[in-house]
């Protein structure tokens, strides 16, 4: 798995390393300008992070970047719960800056389900 060449990374990142193949992850689906793999952490039964392969910071970064690449980002993300069997629902969360708890600043979605979910999150 390589990110393709017009797509930017940044020396360091975690997710721009897991993209590259440079750090392992479980891997759960890819398109062109998407990666989907298991959290190392989980908090649900499924739980799985969907990244651009492109570097930006957050998800709003990517919107600014490229709508196109946005929409796939969201197209992977409803496949990712497919695949997973999340036909009762499933919880896709965008966490934004470190108020937020974003601890890896590369734009990312977690896909959470297998569990009924509790609101408000936090």
């Amino acid at each position: 798995m390589t990110a393709p060449t017009d797509q930017p990374t940044e020396a360091g990142c975690l997710f721009c390393r897991i993209v590259a193949g440079e750090v392992p992850a479980a891997l759960v689906h890819e398109t062109p300008h998407t990666v989907a793999f298991r959290d190392i952490d989980p908090q649900a039964p499924s739980h799985v992070l969907v990244i651009p392969r492109r570097h930006v910071p957050d998800v709003g970064a990517l919107a600014d970047v490229s709508a196109e690449e946005l929409a796939e980002l969201v197209r992977a993300t409803a496949e990712v719960a497919r695949m997973e069997g999340l036909d009762g629902g499933y919880r896709s969360v965008y966490n934004t800056g470190p108020d937020a708890q974003q601890s890896v600043f590369h734009a990312h979605v977690h896909v959470l389900g297998g569990r009924a979910m509790t609101w408000p999150p936090g």
